[in-house]
């Protein structure tokens, strides 16, 4: 080709551009200029940009049934072809300008999946899937519909979307497990459940870390406040069952039977309790007035270099206080066994199990959810809940990322602490 021709070329492209835009700008401008003739709105309800949308998609759900069909609407050679149109039926899209009705093409054999309008997706479904993550009830979902985006959605229908969630739920909470965990914490949160009567009752959720150094939620387990081992011997079987082989430690807030049922399935995991949580119930049976002077007398022992250290600073503190709170004195006892084991290991391990802390931050998001409820009327609607605040944690996964890095250095040095068990689930 010569320059003479590739000049050519470049002209007639450069003016089809011009003369698309032209006849794009004059397109636009008779729309506009029919809908303020008519009386038309551009927007809102029923106006011009609504309409232009609804057009746009049925026109692309048309040309995708008849790639998919093979041939045109009408045309006879679509006859005795085997699949064929089949009607229409109404969805109604929530779209950037707001609701819009629209008919999509149905096919004989129900064989075609529409791209750009999916089956069973209209995104009035993310939308209050999203909202009742948040905590908000039935009614209040329906309200924010109708009052941002003018979609009237009826309760049935909202609460038929949210009970969708329950069949993924039930394939979350089934679904296999790694062979091998650093570290599980355990731990529980409170929601009130009407059942004859109002009543405060833990949902458990299991968070554990992964050997790559992930956040993974193990699974939600609803209780009646009175666990024993029995009843964690079943949620931990269940773990176990789903592939868990090993944990090296369990991190937990005191739970009742815990650590025999532990004992039972995983005998070399170490189970230890929260650090913060014996403070925290040693403050109930103080005056307030005392709650700063016993904080600090209790912070040398938990931040002992040796467990032969923390024992002289707790005789130190009983001592101090034990006459006038041997409750507390008592209490730190009994949770000993279970408060010490960290203090074996260095600090990078240390600073990581000896606070629940890795899991608050997912249990503060679901308590807003729990709280914006208030109560719910039975332990599914509850798990519910929980389930579609788990779902809507981290969306953008920077969480993650940010987690995972933390967590480099303690996996090193949890691989050394355990001789290799982490090296050779890697494997």
């Amino acid at each position: 080709m010569t320059s003479e021709n590739v000049a050519e070329q470049d002209a007639a492209e450069s003016a089809a551009a011009v003369s698309a835009k032209t006849v794009d700008d004059q397109l636009i401008d008779e729309l506009v200029s029919r809908a303020q003739a008519e009386g038309l709105q551009l927007t809102g309800e029923g106006g011009l940009l609504q309409q232009l949308t609804k057009r746009l998609l049925e026109s692309a759900l048309e040309g995708e049934i008849t790639d998919h069909l093979g041939y045109d609407k009408h045309d006879p050679a679509g006859r005795n072809g085997g699949n064929s149109r089949n009607g229409t039926r109404s969805k109604t899209v929530l779209t950037d300008v707001g609701p819009v009705e629209i008919v999509v093409p149905r096919d004989r054999d129900g064989s075609f999946e529409p791209k750009i309008v999916k089956k069973r997706l209209t995104g009035v479904d993310e939308m209050v899937i999203s909202l009742a993550a948040k905590g908000l009830t039935t009614i209040e979902v329906q309200a924010h519909l109708a009052e941002v985006y003018g979609a009237e959605v009826s309760r049935q229908t909202i609460s038929a979307i949210t009970d969708k969630v329950l069949e993924g739920m039930a394939e979350w909470q089934s679904r296999p497990l790694d062979a091998v965990y650093p570290v599980v914490f355990i731990d529980a949160i409170h929601v009130k459940i009407r059942d004859g009567a109002v009543a405060n009752r833990p949902i458990y959720v299991a968070l554990a870390v992964t050997v790559e150094g992930r956040r993974e939620i193990l699974g939600l387990w609803a209780g009646d406040g009175g666990e024993g081992a029995k009843h964690w011997l079943h949620i931990l079987t269940e773990i176990q069952n789903r592939g868990v082989s090993d944990v090296l430690m369990l991190v937990c807030d005191g739970l009742k039977g815990l650590p025999e049922a532990v004992e039972t399935l995983w005998p070399r995991t170490i189970v230890q309790t929260c650090v913060v949580h014996p403070l925290r119930s040693s403050f109930r049976y103080a005056a307030r007035q005392d709650w700063d002077k016993i904080a600090r007398l209790l912070k040398p022992v938990y931040t002992a270099p040796t467990e032969e250290a923390a024992l002289e600073r707790f005789a130190e503190f009983a001592d101090a206080w034990g006459r006038k709170y041997p409750a507390i004195v008592k209490l730190w006892e009994n949770a000993w066994e279970e408060f010490t084991p960290f203090l074996r290991f260095d600090t990078e391990i240390r600073r990581i199990v000896c606070t629940t802390n890795a899991i608050e931050s997912v249990n503060a998001r679901i308590r807003r959810a729990v709280k914006a409820r208030g109560h719910f009327p039975n332990e599914q609607a509850a798990l519910k809940c929980v389930y579609m605040a788990i779902m809507s944690f981290d969306p953008t996964g920077k969480g993650q990322a940010r987690w995972t890095m933390r967590w480099k250095t303690a996996l090193n040095a949890f691989d050394i602490t355990f001789d290799g068990r982490l090296s050779a689930a890697r494997q």
